[in-house]
């Protein structure tokens, strides 16, 4: 039975929190700037304090989704609250609600999913992606290198064996998701934290 919990962390990740701020504006995200349910997204169209508002939703969604693995697979050397932000980024990154397409990238909910699991490296991985985003602008490139911070620092940290798998596989899944993003720098088009289309 407990097993459900599992279910009902995807459907967590799932909840699309900047659709949700769009409807308020009357503005469909999926239909402008990048088209992703996602952070980045939400601050470019609806605002900072709407952008604030699905920062927050989304963390919270990967660190409760965390929280709830652990509650009840705490047994299970910490493989529960992995499984079930994995989840949860799944669930946000390829919505149900919305045919499975990528929709977002993951970066929000991950965050919220170390901060549950592993403050220590989150808070090297916040101070990287912080940095890159202040010095370069490119929200995308500071969340790949917050990624790969993640990836490395759990081998640093002596980290259980199932949160190095999510240091690779969740990086793995940002990498990915952000290929386009590595496109657009290289070409000179990508949209830095800030400016206007």
């Amino acid at each position: 039975m407990r097993y459900l919990i599992f279910i009902l962390t995807y459907f967590l990740g799932a909840i699309p929190f900047a659709y949700i701020a769009g409807q308020f504006k009357g503005i469909d995200v999926r239909r402008h700037g990048s088209g992703n349910i996602g952070t980045t997204n939400a601050f470019r169209l609806l605002g900072v304090k709407m952008g604030i508002l699905v920062l927050l939703g989304d963390a919270l969604k990967g660190a409760l989704a965390a929280y709830l693995g652990l509650r009840f697979f705490g047994d299970s050397g910490g493989w529960g609250g992995i499984i079930a932000g994995l989840l949860a980024m799944a669930g946000h990154s390829w919505n149900p609600f919305f045919g499975f397409r990528p929709s977002g990238k993951g970066v929000a909910a991950g965050f919220g999913i170390i901060t549950v699991l592993m403050p220590k490296v989150m808070f090297f991985a916040i101070a990287l992606f912080l940095l890159v985003v202040g010095t370069t602008r490119y929200v995308s490139m500071g969340s790949v290198v917050g990624a790969l911070t993640v990836a490395i620092a759990v081998f640093v940290f002596p980290e259980p064996i199932a949160y190095k798998v999510f240091g690779l596989v969740s990086a793995s899944i940002v990498l990915v998701l952000h290929r386009g993003n590595f496109q657009r720098v290289l070409d000179g088009t990508e949209r830095r934290f800030g400016e206007k289309k």
